[in-house]
């Protein structure tokens, strides 16, 4: 059963507060000053609940087809514009607390470090997808441009558990990098799936219809 155009406004409005807990939580054990390590733990956190929001983000199709629940899609920009939300705080994290805003400098550690490389490639890949997230610039760019630029989810989400894997693996901690694999690649294998089967039939259509000439 679907909800209302009222229940999902609800949906909405509480998804939107909940999503910014994780933010207020970060602000108040900064200004309370009970963090012992709060650039690490600002770093860590932050990093987190971007890959938190893109796998949420990925879920929502799956979700949609399996339970029929239509009304998901009304969430995923909201979603998608969180997960590019805390990845600008990762980023601006980085760039301030390490680099004190010193873009050359980031830039020549961008180009040393790989797994700050592949993090700062999925970050600036997040930006046209957060500029172009209003109902505007889809009919600028048109719904089939849109849908193809916005694909780049797909490249995003594994580069982000590339830079999380190679971060941990200097640490020998994958517990949580091969989760977030496991996860992301169900996600995307499901796609892949699901558009094969969409070919099948209009390849055997093809067929037959051939044949039928042929004949």
């Amino acid at each position: 059963m679907n909800p209302t155009a009222k229940q999902v406004s609800a949906i909405k409005a509480a998804v939107f507060v909940l999503a910014l807990l994780p933010f207020a939580k970060l602000v108040y054990l900064v200004l309370t000053d009970a963090l012992v390590e709060p650039l690490q733990y600002i770093t860590r956190a932050t990093g987190d609940w971007t890959l938190y929001f893109l796998c949420i983000t990925l879920l929502v199709t799956p979700l949609r087809r399996l339970a029929k629940w239509n009304w998901l899609l009304k969430l995923r920009r909201m979603l998608g514009l969180y997960a590019f939300f805390y990845g600008a705080l990762h980023f601006t994290t980085f760039l301030w607390f390490d680099h004190f805003f010193d873009v050359a400098e980031m830039l020549k550690d961008v180009g040393k470090r790989p797994f700050i490389l592949v993090g700062f490639v999925a970050f600036v890949l997040l930006i046209p997808l957060a500029v172009t997230s209003t109902n505007g610039m889809v009919k600028r760019l048109g719904g089939k441009n849109w849908m193809w630029l916005h694909r780049l989810v797909y490249v995003i989400a594994p580069l982000g558990v590339l830079h999380f894997w190679w971060m941990k693996a200097a640490k020998n901690d994958l517990a949580q990098p091969l989760l977030f694999s496991f996860i992301v690649g169900l996600l995307l294998l499901m796609r892949v799936w699901w558009a094969r089967s969409r070919r099948s039939p209009e390849i055997t259509n093809g067929r037959g219809r051939g044949q039928t000439r042929r004949v």
